[in-house]
């Protein structure tokens, strides 16, 4: 169970790889769909053929990678789970996810069903009424040239796996002499092709099922409504411990359980996947679909992360003890900054969620409670983090439609609710939040920029204690061999805002924004590439 533990958070890390890639294309996708808008920026502009060219190639480009999506998050579990050999592995997943769907393709063809006879057209010649006819097509779609399922990105993720699980099994094995340079790394690719493609037919026979059964609970969640949109809210929140939120995230975003819209006969299916085709496809899927899928995204973070959040950091300054208020000051008002900005949290989350249940429950509530409210008010604001930005881009430049003005209205709300919330829980229930521990603390210096590496070593039992390292958007994730070797105050003084140990040989280091830079500091020392 331990070690499961330890596979599912190597795996909600490495999904961060592909999300923070689209993330970034989906700001450029927004921006560019604002500025081919007239209402945005006039008929004049639009009409100018040489800045819409350009705006025009941006989205192409935006697109080319939402639509590959699949192939991204295969490479992106192989090289997350890998246990050695990354780069063997994440070329495996490429062969092994065209491999899987060549598989399925080939099951589908010995059932007769090819691109030219599951068109709207051919269906309807065989019987079908129009309706099901174009439900039917769009279960199907061509993947990099191959005729497969529509299995958006869990179709990725099932051969990443698969793939990984061959990889760590055969990446030292050794044939015989006349054979040898196909052992090793060699192998792995070599198992690939065999096995996938006997993976991607049994996929064939039973994904109808599963598809089924995915598309239930899609339409479970769809009607509940708002309700959905809240457990959503309150079930991320209370996962950020873990780290395992981004699983929950990516299920409504890249699976059916977050909406299903068609585009051209083809189904697109999860929250994000629907309002980027909305953006690189103007009306081509109506504003209600749009609106359904939008309630499990950007828009129920905005009055949390920009007004509520920043608003909680100034209670815990203004009842931290007089001799801490400059430290206090300069921690919370980073993690302030950071949240309005960019919809960043885990700096300011980890400043209370482990010192108080309470105030970490009421957190969760409330941003369920705002998840539930933009739905019911009708939003229309995509992307994924919440922040100034995505308000900016996807709110106020998508138009009077997005009902941005809203956010900024329960925002109002939402601050002095964190405020007088987080400051009564504090001071009645004696929370140490910063700046309030003990009387006693373990005193230890802030250690200087130079140092900080060979501190944080350090504090993770020394380099004989660290067998890996990565990051995620703000936590320093590592694996260490002795969990008791590891001592947060020492990290602590490096400027993390906490210490989360995951599993008997994970540790989670919370350092913001700024963890890239610090793990590939660690990594340098180490001398691991």
């Amino acid at each position: 169970m331990k070690q499961l533990a330890s596979q599912v958070h190597a795996f909600g890390k490495a999904l961060m790889m592909p999300i923070s890639v689209i993330a970034a294309a989906g700001i450029f996708l927004g921006l560019a769909a604002a500025m081919q808008n007239p209402a945005v920026t006039g008929d004049a502009f639009a009409s100018m053929q040489i800045p819409q060219l350009i705006i025009g190639f941006i989205r192409k480009v935006a697109g080319a990678l939402f639509a590959n999506l699949p192939l991204f998050f295969a490479v992106a579990s192989a090289i997350g789970l890998a246990k050695a050999e990354k780069p063997t592995a994440a070329f495996a997943a490429v062969i092994g996810y065209l491999a899987m769907n060549v598989g399925i393709s080939a099951t589908l063809a010995a059932k007769g069903l090819t691109a030219a006879t599951t068109t709207p057209a051919a269906l309807q010649q065989a019987g079908m009424d129009q309706t099901t006819a174009m439900m039917t097509s769009a279960e199907y779609i061509n993947m990099l040239g191959v005729f497969t399922y529509n299995m958006s990105v869990l179709g990725g993720v099932i051969a990443g796996l698969i793939t990984v699980a061959l990889h760590n099994r055969f990446y030292t094995q050794q044939l015989p002499t006349a054979i040898g340079f196909f052992g090793g790394r060699r192998f792995v690719p070599i198992i690939t092709v065999v096995v996938l493609p006997l993976v991607g037919v049994l996929l064939a026979l039973v994904w109808p099922t599963i598809g089924a059964g995915i598309a239930w609970v899609g339409q479970m969640i769809g009607k509940s409504g708002q309700y959905g949109a809240f457990l959503l809210g309150s079930g991320e929140r209370l996962l950020i411990p873990t780290g395992l939120h981004h699983i929950l995230n990516e299920t409504v975003r890249f699976t059916p359980i977050g909406g299903m819209a068609t585009v051209d006969g083809q189904t697109i299916v999860g929250a994000l996947n629907i309002f980027n085709t909305s953006l690189t496809h103007p009306g081509a899927i109506p504003d209600d679909t749009v609106r359904n899928a939008t309630q499990f995204l950007a828009q129920g973070k905005i009055p949390v992360m920009m007004f509520g959040l920043p608003a909680a950091a100034l209670a815990i300054y203004h009842t931290a003890r007089p001799e801490h208020k400059a430290r206090v000051k300069a921690l919370v008002l980073a993690g302030a900054l950071t949240s309005f900005t960019t919809g960043i949290t885990e700096p300011l989350e980890f400043c209370f969620i482990f010192v108080s249940p309470v105030l970490y429950v009421l957190h969760a509530l409330l941003t369920g409670l705002s998840f539930m409210l933009m739905s019911m008010l009708h939003l229309m604001i995509g992307n994924v983090q919440g922040g100034a930005i995505d308000l900016v881009v996807f709110g106020i430049l998508g138009g009077s439609k997005t009902h941005w003005w809203w956010t900024i209205a329960l925002g109002v709300v939402y601050a002095p609710l964190y405020y007088f919330g987080f400051r009564f829980i504090i001071t009645r229930m004696r929370v140490e939040t910063p700046g309030r521990e003990s009387e006693e603390p373990i005193q230890t210096a802030v250690v200087s920029a130079d140092e900080r590496t060979h501190v944080i070593i350090s504090g993770l039992g020394g380099p004989g204690n660290i067998d890996d390292v990565d990051c995620c958007f703000t936590r320093l994730r590592v694996r260490v061999k002795e969990m008791k070797e590891v001592v947060d105050q020492t990290l602590l003084s490096t400027g993390a805002q906490g210490v989360n140990r995951v599993s008997d040989h994970d540790v989670q280091v919370i350092y913001g924004p700024q963890v890239e830079k610090i793990a590939s500091e660690v990594k340098q020392t180490l001398g691991v590439a």
